[in-house]
């Protein structure tokens, strides 16, 4: 099996370090990631300057491995088609340092890697670690393993990808895993407004997840089952369309 991992934590995370070290137990891997953090990236793609491949050696990995001055979606397309020639049957994004659940997805650049390859029609995984502070990125590097032994054992839909998300807790206090559904996840953001040395404003981003309600936690989320140290597994397919509502739009033009 050959296998194409990226992230878009950057090709020297730890992360993707430990995934490719534990991908490498069950298939040929080749690494392809952004030569630079570019978290919260979405599934931009580069259409206004060159994209270079610079081959890098990984510590502690004998892989094949590439940096990509792009997007994690563009360390797919660019994986895909001109460094492994089309020949992939996996992409697996990650590991992720930081949650990516509920609505981060929609933001996150490790999920939009996993999208990029279920977009190409390769079986694709994203998976996370729910913590900044931790740098044990073991425990998750075996989910991954498991979770895609089991993919190809049963195989997805055409269209869906797994989106992982594993609590940094020991091993031992892990409950299980369960597949759950997105939950929504806020943020309390705020713009700081700061003067450059010309005394010219610029802002930076900043927020915090909102704590969840106790309402929220009681529900089969994403969000609630890691709280409670379950490994949450979400299934997520392309197609956005609202079918239920589809009638009730297509009432308002009647007769037009």
């Amino acid at each position: 099996m050959r296998i194409l991992v990226c992230n878009d934590d950057g090709i020297s995370s730890k992360g993707i370090i430990q995934l490719a070290q534990s991908m490498s137990r069950i298939g040929e891997v080749v690494v392809a990631a952004p030569d630079e953090e570019r978290s919260a990236t979405g599934h931009a793609i580069t259409l206004h300057k060159p994209l270079r491949i610079e081959p890098v050696k990984l510590p502690d990995v004998d892989v094949e491995a590439y940096s990509v001055n792009g997007t994690p979606a563009d360390c797919v397309k660019i994986g895909v088609d001109v460094i492994m020639k089309r020949k992939v049957d996996l992409v697996i994004s990650g590991i992720n340092r930081g949650p990516n659940l509920g609505t981060d997805v929609i933001y996150s650049g490790t999920v939009s890697a996993a999208i990029e390859g279920c977009i190409l029609g390769i079986p694709s995984v994203a998976i996370s670690l729910v913590s900044y502070e931790s740098n044990d990125f073991s425990y998750a590097g075996e989910v991954a393993v498991e979770v895609t032994q089991k993919l190809l054992q049963h195989g997805l839909p055409r269209g869906a990808l797994l989106n992982v998300n594993v609590p940094a807790v020991p091993k031992e206090e892990i409950k299980g895993i369960k597949v759950v559904r997105l939950g929504i996840r806020r943020y309390a953001e705020t713009y700081i407004k700061r003067l450059d040395l010309r005394g010219k404003p610029y802002y930076w981003l900043t927020g915090e997840a909102i704590e969840t309600s106790q309402e929220d936690m009681q529900l089969d989320t994403d969000i609630a089952a890691v709280s409670q140290n379950y490994i949450a597994i979400t299934p997520i397919h392309l197609d956005l369309t609202l079918y239920p509502f589809m009638d009730a739009v297509a009432s308002w033009f009647k007769g037009q």
